[in-house]
């Protein structure tokens, strides 16, 4: 079985990067999407571009939280056979070349698969695929509690979501319980690439900082190395996904590797300039 450092390598990773200044830059990808080799070229792209942690997506059928393109690459990935077993497969896989100490992975999955296949049972298969922590966008803070203990058990962070809505009791309550870096949701509404951020989300980032000494990293509908540049400037971390799909998706897949690679690494110095 493997040791219970997963969890501490992610606490460590987000405490390190913060503590030198740089900001993190964190990737989303689909488990087997657009197959299961592309999709480990991907992780390895990612790395190589810069990346400090990669947010493997489980495929779902329903993804509320998810925009049309993420949907898309979950019914593709779904239709191709990937299952959450599957997907657990495809982590432990990476986390043997990639230990967590060098790139922590982290699972983003719905309630469903974790409450079918049992929530300790997931956790202890989360726990063997080497995942360093998990993000489950439909379920509340509130609810919570039915998961956080599970995993928390087995050395594995739950990362809970600060959305635009919480007001600063709520964003407390939050931020202090999420391990490793607290999720803010920089829109009302679901992923998808969008080239400006709305009015007021820098003050939104701002405001969540000042309640929490845990790392804030935003995602949603960072899509350009500009817009990753902007958020920057304000958070802890930026974290990209509907437009690394879009990449996999638009041209030839044998070039998906390079075209996210490229892309990243362009984030990567965007960012670092800030």
């Amino acid at each position: 079985m493997k040791d219970l450092t997963a969890a501490s390598s992610l606490a460590m990773t987000t405490a390190a990067l913060r503590a030198s200044g740089k900001k993190a830059l964190v990737a989303y990808l689909m488990a087997g999407y657009p197959d299961e080799q592309t999709f480990e070229d991907l992780v390895n792209a990612s790395l190589d571009a810069g990346c400090d942690i990669v947010e493997v997506g489980i495929p779902f059928s329903d993804p509320i939280a998810d925009g049309p393109v993420i949907q898309a690459a979950s019914t593709a990935a779904l239709a191709r056979g990937t299952t959450l077993r599957s997907a657990l497969a495809q982590i432990a896989r990476l986390s043997a070349r990639f230990p967590s100490s060098r790139c922590p992975l982290v699972g983003m999955s719905y309630i469903n698969p974790v409450l079918r296949m049992g929530v300790e049972a997931f956790a202890d298969a989360a726990r063997e695929s080497g995942m360093a922590g998990l993000i489950l966008p439909d379920v509340s803070f509130e609810e919570s509690e039915a998961f956080r203990p599970a995993l928390r058990k087995r050395g594995l962070a739950y990362i809970d979501l600060v959305a635009p809505t919480s007001d600063e009791a709520r964003v407390r309550a939050i931020a202090g319980a999420s391990d490793g870096f607290v999720y803010l949701v920089s829109v009302t509404g679901v992923t998808g690439a969008r080239n400006t951020h709305p009015v007021g989300v820098s003050e939104l980032i701002d405001r969540v900082r000042a309640a929490t000494e845990t790392p804030v990293y935003v995602g949603f509908g960072v899509s350009t190395p500009e817009t990753a540049a902007d958020v920057a400037a304000h958070a802890d971390g930026v974290i990209i996904g509907s437009r690394l799909m879009q990449l996999a998706a638009d041209g030839p897949p044998g070039q998906a590797g390079r075209r996210v690679r490229d892309f990243l690494a362009a984030a990567r110095r965007a960012i670092d300039a800030v």
